[in-house]
């Protein structure tokens, strides 16, 4: 049974004022630490058979996803032992769909290819696909060797697309129909395969095989049994092709709020990708996001060892050791000259500025081509706004900054040979350069990346933010120079 009672006894036990901290206890995260401090219990037992008898109760008490969260947090030794006491089929399936790769892998290691045969058929073939991809080739050859030959081809043809397409994302089981088929016939077929489950609309098609329309499930309960399928049916608005990519299919059902949406390949029907499949792909989307703009290769719902986790970030920080060198190396050739003096003690106040100003730029437009409010044809205008705002901020506060420097140099606070009014121009000049090269930076790295067909939100990450440090670095020197040159400092 589903854990209810416990969840209950949590909320009511939870005296303590937690709004602070909502985003840590939400029901779902109770559980989730409910369930691991109660697995560690069981596994410190140094008693097999009593091991063994709460493993099964603990089992059968939860729910099999929030048995699969849960199992990303214990040791890969004892995965499997959960896995062997989950109280049937069913609740197998569950777990196996929505448990992690490593966890599937170190489970698949435990048991036969007849029970990873077993667990397979009855699973649709878009979620097969997505567990089997963590057996190695051979094994997975004699698996679907094992399978109903049905199942095993439309596995086999879901396999042929890329990963993260619109191919890998349908499922191929739906139902089709011509235009003449009555409601009743359509009832009779679907009661006949109840292993499809995707019965919220049937598909109509031509006598060649070309979608037409289709019925969604409220059609087919308020209209008579006699009535065909052309009576009743809807157009078909909105189509897809099997090569197009998870975003692509996350815009169109996010725009038009599609139920499902058909993949077409030659005006004919092979697949349909429904709202639950494009929620998945979301998920994915926004971690994939998490880490490029974090800096990190790393899975961010996986708790991986620490040595694991330190190679896929450590790439991406190699960069920014990269750009500290350059840095470090352009500040060494110039520490001979006069106007140098001053240079390093406002390189934190350039750098940070200009790194902030890169940051907002990139951020909003990457969260505007997310949208979609900034369209293929509209990118320069917002490159345009963005650029004649990094103006306006770089003037403004290289002002400020600027007035400031005159009054601390005035004060006495810097102790610099140079006089104030120098100061005051080098700081104001730095600033509104570093700007505005932080603000050309931000604009066009989305761009950029975008047409590489890379993410976007990779530059906020760490490689722009090392290139917008190296750049504005240069050009507060390049600006320092020359303002002493022609100050004749």
């Amino acid at each position: 049974m589903v854990h209810y009672e416990q969840e209950t006894k949590l909320e009511s036990d939870n005296t303590e004022d937690t709004s602070g901290w909502a985003l840590f206890d939400s029901k779902a995260s109770q559980v989730d630490d409910e369930l691991l401090g109660r697995f560690q219990a069981v596994f410190h037992n140094a008693t097999s058979s009593v091991l063994m008898h709460e493993v099964a109760k603990i089992a059968t008490e939860y729910d099999p996803i929030d048995l699969a969260h849960a199992l990303n947090r214990l040791p890969v030794s004892v995965r499997y032992v959960i896995y062997k006491h989950l109280p049937d089929l069913k609740a197998k399936i569950l777990f196996m769909v929505h448990i992690t790769s490593n966890s599937r892998v170190s489970i698949f290691r435990h048991i036969s290819d007849e029970e990873v045969a077993k667990l397979v058929e009855r699973m649709p073939p878009d979620e097969a696909v997505s567990v089997l991809e963590d057996l190695p080739a051979r094994r997975l050859k004699r698996v679907l060797d094992l399978l109903d030959p049905l199942k095993a081809q439309r596995i086999r043809e879901l396999q042929k697309h890329g990963r993260d397409t619109a191919g890998r994302l349908m499922t191929n089981e739906f139902f089709t129909f011509g235009l003449n088929t009555t409601l009743a016939d359509v009832a009779s077929t679907i009661r006949s395969n109840p292993g499809i489950e995707l019965t919220r609309s049937v598909f109509v098609q031509a006598e060649d095989g070309e979608l037409i329309g289709y019925v969604p499930e409220r059609n087919m309960i308020i209209n008579p049994p006699t009535a065909p399928l052309k009576s009743v049916m809807r157009p078909i608005l909105h189509t897809i092709g099997p090569d197009a990519s998870r975003d692509e299919v996350v815009d169109m059902v996010e725009r038009y709020r599609l139920p499902e949406l058909p993949v077409v390949e030659n005006n004919k029907l092979i697949g349909v990708i429904t709202y639950e499949d494009v929620v998945e792909a979301m998920e994915d989307i926004a971690d994939d996001t998490i880490a490029s703009i974090g800096g990190t290769a790393e899975d961010v719902s996986e708790h991986e060892p620490i040595f694991k986790r330190f190679f896929a970030r450590a790439p991406w920080l190699f960069v920014t050791v990269c750009a500290g060198l350059i840095n470090s190396s352009a500040l060494a050739y110039y520490q001979a000259s006069t106007w140098f003096l001053i240079v390093p003690f406002f390189i934190p106040l350039i750098t940070g500025m200009s790194g902030n100003v890169g940051i907002q730029c990139s951020t909003i437009l990457v969260r505007g081509i997310a949208t979609g409010e900034v369209s293929f044809g509209a990118r320069w205008e917002a490159v345009g706004r963005e650029l004649r705002l990094g103006l306006l901020i770089g003037v403004i506060f290289g002002i400020l900054c600027g007035v400031a420097a005159f009054w601390l140099k005035q004060e006495g606070i810097y102790q610099f040979k140079e006089t104030p009014i120098v100061i005051a121009t080098i700081v104001s000049s730095g600033i509104l350069a570093a700007c505005m090269m932080a603000s050309v930076l931000g604009s066009f790295s989305p761009l950029f990346f975008a047409r590489m067909r890379i993410d976007p939100a990779i530059a906020s990450g760490p490689i722009v933010t090392a290139f917008n440090d190296v750049l504005s670095t240069f050009m507060f020197c390049f600006v320092a120079k020359g303002v002493s040159l022609l100050l004749h400092v």
